[in-house]
């Protein structure tokens, strides 16, 4: 009775699982564990880059000259600094256009918005880094679980069938680690369907407010080139 009692612990049950559910349980445990990093670290980096985003919007709508605010942020290199990693792109792309002759100011606002694109574009993948894993770990992990859990199952059944006399003491103990195969697999399931939903909310609105800054600076650099055409006219 007493040997029954240590092998129903959680310990005893998994150390005399046989060598396939332990495979599966450590696989489970693995991704879980792995799922756990992806979420901390994608959480931080969430985190600050709506903060980025809040300060820069911020400093854009009170700065009145663009030129001052680029030059403080065309060397940022912190990579949760999506908002001005955006307007760097599209501010460089207006000073090179600018220089060039036989461009008009429509020419220059096309060219501002490829690079917008392309940047809020390099954000967005950004931001779903990572997120692939947790939709495969919250899609697969119950459907390993489970097949740690019908092997275990059926061994069960195959050494319950070499005894002359069945009793629950002898059929639980199989039974209960192979379903620790299936508890494991929702532990690391759930947890990674729920982060992987709350990130790609997070980050769609994220993406939303880059392109509304992304439609900020072009309407400021718009009614810049048009300013600075009025005064070419007025002076000719």
């Amino acid at each position: 009775m007493q040997a029954t009692m240590e092998h129903m612990t959680l310990w005893g049950l998994i150390s005399e699982a046989s060598l396939l559910v332990q495979s599966v349980m450590l696989i489970l445990l693995a991704a879980s564990l792995l799922s756990w990093f992806l979420i901390v670290r994608r959480s931080a980096i969430l985190r600050r880059s709506e903060h980025d985003i809040d300060g820069f919007i911020q400093r854009f709508r009170t700065q009145t000259d663009l030129n001052a605010l680029y030059r403080e942020t065309r060397d940022s290199t912190r990579e949760d600094a999506g908002a001005e990693q955006v307007f760097v792109a599209a501010y460089s792309e207006y000073l090179q256009l600018k220089q060039q002759s036989g461009i008009d100011a429509d020419g220059v606002m096309q060219g501002i918005e490829r690079s917008l694109y392309v940047a809020i574009s390099e954000q967005e993948v950004r931001l779903e880094k990572g997120l692939q894993f947790l939709a495969t770990v919250g899609s697969v992990s119950p459907y390993i679980g489970l097949f740690g859990t019908v092997w275990g199952i059926m061994n069960a059944f195959i050494g319950l069938s070499q005894v002359q006399q069945a009793t629950l003491s002898t059929v639980a103990p199989g039974i209960a680690e192979a379903l620790i195969a299936t508890a494991i697999g929702l532990f690391a399931a759930i947890p990674a369907v729920i982060a992987y939903n709350r990130f790609s909310t997070r980050g769609q609105t994220l993406l939303t407010r880059y392109y509304s800054l992304g439609n900020e600076v072009q309407m400021r650099l718009y009614r810049g080139l048009h300013a600075g055409s009025r005064n070419m006219a007025a002076a000719a």
